[in-house]
């Protein structure tokens, strides 16, 4: 790809369309729809698959070592048709990650793809020099694509010629479901919607003492939705020259894409088989722009969250349904001894219509030992209480203009590497607001936050624990208390609706 996605996506300065996406505080989208062209599947006809966990290549000093190779591979999600796709390991999703806190690990990245790649560990507490700053480019082995993109004069590491880079993650944070994906400056949204995405979990001693499920009743669902060609090939606007040549299409997609085929682990409406006991899904909403609000068919089936994206609640709490926003992760127990053996309970998505509607298929196959509980008290963490004196600062996300070209923007300004936004002091509180226009995934790089208010009153009810991605809506405003520790240095924080974070919705800041 040698177009930018700013430029392309961006093209003119018409004025932003909201159909189907009002200025309401209700769950929508923003967003629009990308159709597919290929037969689709039955849904539950696949079995859920589950990614590889990743092996260490030796340990060393007490560090693991491990290496990923950045590689395309031929895949077949829909039956009969090969997708190629951008894969860690080349895989898709990538391999899972399953660490200790407090365990530091090193991963060599290897690019053997044709297109330069970054990577951030999202949720990580992480030294900035393996962060992902968008323009730390680890280019293909074997030389340049031709994209010589060095943005602001951002000096690239010295590893990137040879193509490939080590980062260093310490996980020393609590027990917490992170995932890992790329992040280069203007392509992040076609990279991970090509494939370069995983988990990343990290246990710790306080969670390995709780009764919860595990083993087979542990369950990754990353969730992600896409497009298809007749081909089989994934299809999105900066890579199909049929939607390049349609007047005025490639800038309603700035306001995200959204596909109509759901997959879960790699797989469409996928189903899996499980036993009348409680199971562990560890949740994440790993797609570019769509939100979802997940709920049990038949209903109302009870999901109780144990955890958002750091970690374990203070205590359960029950949902009958999820809003989760791109890049949000939920922890949740559901009991299906709830449901009559031979039952099929669908989870559902009530965002959806047609054949975004449904997600995946249990089918409760039969009785069993159950020794796992949902404990009244999950985790010893405090609440942090709001200083009365800290420093505030506030974030606006809207839509702006950049020269001639249409962005999104952050406080008036479109992503620039060499501007630090604010300079915060490790181990100072802060409290920053989030304004919007439309909906925004608000992510906060290297420290979570706990966030103090929604819309002037108290938080959502999905806003509990440590979170480090917050799901502003339409003219809302999110207040959050942070704190940042550990570890000096450039961080971002960004929209992770992919296609606005592409069209400039980031913005640095220097921890000092």
């Amino acid at each position: 790809m040698t177009l930018s996605r700013r430029g392309f996506l961006g093209v003119t300065g018409a004025a932003l369309s909201l159909t189907g996406c009002g200025f309401d505080l209700k769950p929508s989208q923003t967003a629009e729809l990308l159709r597919s062209t290929a037969p689709l599947p039955e849904a539950f006809t696949h079995p859920l698959p589950f990614p590889p966990v990743a092996k260490p290549v030796r340990t060393a000093n007490g560090v693991d070592h491990y290496r990923i190779t950045q590689r395309k591979a031929k895949l077949e999600i829909l039956p009969g048709l090969q997708t190629e796709v951008l894969g860690y390991d080349g895989q898709f999703p990538g391999p899972t990650f399953d660490v200790r806190s407090g365990r530091t690990i090193a991963v060599e990245q290897v690019n053997h793809l044709d297109v330069p790649t970054v990577v951030h560990l999202h949720g990580g507490h992480t030294p900035a020099d393996s962060d992902g700053w968008p323009t730390d480019l680890v280019m293909p082995v074997g030389g340049s694509t031709g994209g010589h993109e060095h943005h602001g004069g951002h000096a690239m590491p010295g590893d990137v010629r040879q193509g490939r880079r080590t980062h260093v993650y310490p996980n020393t944070q609590r027990a917490a479901t992170l995932w890992y994906h790329d992040h280069r400056m203007d392509f992040t949204a076609p990279q991970v919607y090509r494939g370069l995405a995983g988990l990343h979990l990290i246990r710790d001693a306080e969670e390995d003492a709780l009764p919860l499920p595990a083993g087979d009743r542990e369950i990754p669902l990353v969730i992600a939705d896409r497009a298809f060609n007749a081909d089989g090939s994934f299809r999105y606007p900066a890579l199909d020259p049929t939607l390049q040549s349609t007047p005025g299409v490639e800038n309603a997609y700035m306001e995200g894409v959204v596909g109509d085929v759901i997959l879960v682990n790699g797989a469409p409406w996928p189903a899996l088989e499980v036993e009348a006991a409680r199971y562990r899904f560890r949740l994440l909403n790993a797609s570019n722009a769509r939100r979802y609000e997940l709920a049990l068919d038949p209903g109302p089936g009870k999901i109780h969250q144990i955890g958002s994206d750091g970690g374990l609640l203070d205590k359960p709490i029950e949902h009958s349904s999820l809003v989760v926003a791109p890049a949000e992760r939920f922890d949740v127990i559901i009991d299906f001894s709830q449901y009559a053996v031979g039952s099929d309970v669908t989870l559902v998505n009530r965002l959806g219509s047609g054949s975004t509607a449904q997600v995946m298929r249990f089918k409760v196959t039969r009785a069993a030992k159950d020794d796992s509980a949902i404990p009244a008290k999950l985790s010893s963490y405090k609440v942090v209480p709001a200083p009365s004196r800290v420093v505030r600062r506030q974030w606006r996300f809207r839509k702006g203009q950049a020269g001639s070209h249409a962005d999104w923007v952050i406080n008036g300004r479109p992503f620039d590497p060499s501007h630090m936004e604010a300079r915060p002091r490790l181990g100072d509180f802060e409290i920053w607001s989030f304004v919007t226009d439309v909906h925004h995934p608000v992510h906060v790089h290297l420290s979570p936050f706990q966030v103090l208010s929604r819309g002037g009153g108290k938080p959502g009810p999905y806003d509990a624990g440590w979170k480090d991605t917050v799901d502003v809506r339409p003219a809302e405003v999110v207040e959050v208390l942070i704190r940042f520790t550990g570890h000096k240095g450039k961080y971002l924080i960004h929209c992770h609706n992919l296609e606005h974070e592409d069209m400039a919705m980031m913005a640095a800041f220097e921890t000092i």
